[in-house]
């Protein structure tokens, strides 16, 4: 080969990488926005697993254990922070019989807010709504309990109905975290990088 010719391929190889450089950037950026939130999706499953767990063992009721069932699983989030972007729901639900026919009822809910550390939602403001059952009535008294109705208004959900015998008790947790994109979504043309959903979620029943 000539020298000429080899430098003209030299030239060629620079503006070809020159060209595909902003691509691969973005691309890599992608990943590593993609590698983040699997990392998210992860540790929320393995908080909403640990709180159920706990809640299902727990010697105390649930009215006195919650918060420090969820303050404890939130403290081992990190890197996420649960505090500012995060959220906690613990439901229990019995199976109630009448008539031959079993249904799901909610007995408590509770959500994080942590009157005694000052956590949860009174710092982050984050409370999207729970996919078992939603409270329309958050005590004013006791920070994070939800009043729920009771006897024959008690809520009906869909959560195993059916599926429990009369009387049989489960505990329902679910983890919320507001993902922040590091790198916003970035369109090239017709390519564009993934857009990542912003309410991550994970449900556990014990």
């Amino acid at each position: 080969m000539s020298p000429r010719r080899y430098y003209r391929h030299r030239g060629l190889a620079a503006v070809e990488f020159a060209l595909l450089l902003p691509l691969l950037l973005v691309l890599m950026l992608g990943l590593v926005d993609v590698a983040r939130a699997m990392q998210a999706q992860m540790i929320l499953i393995n908080l909403s697993r640990e709180a159920a767990n706990l809640a299902s063992r727990g010697k105390l009721q649930l009215s006195e254990n919650a918060q420090t069932i969820i303050g404890q699983v939130a403290a081992s989030a990190p890197p996420l922070d649960m505090n500012k972007l995060g959220m906690i729901y613990i439901t229990r639900i019995m199976g109630s019989t009448s008539g031959g026919t079993t249904r799901s009822i909610v007995l408590e809910q509770y959500r994080w807010d942590d009157a005694v550390n000052n956590r949860g939602y009174r710092i982050s403001g984050y409370a999207p709504l729970s996919k078992v059952w939603t409270c329309s009535n958050w005590a004013s008294g006791t920070a994070g309990t939800c009043v729920v109705p009771t006897g024959t208004t008690a809520p009906v959900v869909s959560m195993m109905s059916g599926q429990l015998l009369d009387g049989e008790v489960i505990y329902v947790v679910e983890a919320y975290y507001k993902y922040n994109m590091l790198f916003q979504t970035f369109t090239f043309g017709s390519f564009s990088t993934p857009s990542l959903a912003t309410d991550f979620y994970s449900m556990t029943v014990f």
